[in-house]
């Protein structure tokens, strides 16, 4: 089923939108059964922070049960619904926040941040950017304290004016001091709901204080013309978006 209007106003005003139980129980089984079997057997307290930076099971990101979750839900119509046209999406990012009562103190709150800008694992002048991420939730998470994502609804607008006007390719700051200090919203839900985040919305990552992993599986998704236009795609936040570009922007209501 395609975005309504609805879901597309909310998507430009907040950059954000959910949906409940995309992914089919049994698309969401396997792939959360091959992530758990990779946790149980392969996982080492020692590669966790190298993992939190980049991906876990990074030999099950192109598995055909992982790429399903995107392919074969309807992800995939909805990605280019926003984009109008997409590059092949071929692996994904395996997200596991594991609960500290388990591996305490390895992995801290990850910070605000803009994903493939100012990595602190990369080389500050080296962009690894893309148009909207995918997120496919394959674990509850019923409070802020399990591991949540936690994005800024709206961000999206102030990250693309901080790029236009204060920041420059170089700079290690991710994001601007005063959203580095929001905390923003935490993403609850439960396996087969399916975030759709466009990709200047600034997030961080909280702990997981429960007694059990955090699972997310993440596409990172990209207009064809994205490549070329890295820099400026960081400025125009509809530049990849050819449906809302010329569409207003939904009000904000005021209580």
């Amino acid at each position: 089923m395609p975005l309504t209007p609805e879901e597309k106003d909310t998507f430009k005003r907040d950059g954000a939108l959910v949906r409940r139980g995309l992914v089919a129980p049994e698309l969401a089984g396997r792939a959360a059964s091959l992530i758990e079997a990779w946790y149980r057997d392969h996982l080492k307290a020692d590669d966790i922070p190298a993992y939190s930076q980049r991906t876990f099971a990074p030999e099950l990101g192109s598995h055909p049960d992982i790429l399903a979750l995107y392919a074969d839900t309807g992800a995939a119509e909805l990605a280019t619904d926003l984009l109008g046209d997409t590059l092949p999406v071929t692996t994904a990012q395996i997200q596991i926040r594991v609960s500290e009562s388990e591996f305490p103190d390895v992995q801290p709150e990850k910070p605000m941040h803009v994903d493939g800008v100012s990595c602190p694992h990369l080389d500050p002048r080296e962009l690894r950017t893309f148009s909207l991420l995918v997120g496919v939730v394959l674990s509850d998470v019923s409070s802020a304290q399990d591991g949540a994502l936690h994005y800024q609804p709206g961000g999206h607008h102030t990250m693309a004016d901080w790029f236009r006007t204060q920041w420059s390719l170089g700079m290690t700051e991710q994001v601007p001091p005063e959203v580095d200090q929001e905390r923003g919203m935490a993403l609850l839900g439960a396996p087969g709901d399916v975030l759709l985040m466009h990709h200047l919305v600034p997030h961080s990552v909280g702990r997981n204080l429960t007694l059990f992993p955090r699972v997310m599986a993440y596409f990172r998704v990209s207009h064809p013309n994205h490549p070329r236009r890295r820099l400026e795609a960081l400025r125009d936040p509809w530049l990849d978006y050819p449906s809302l570009a010329a569409a207003p922007q939904p009000t904000v209501d005021k209580e």
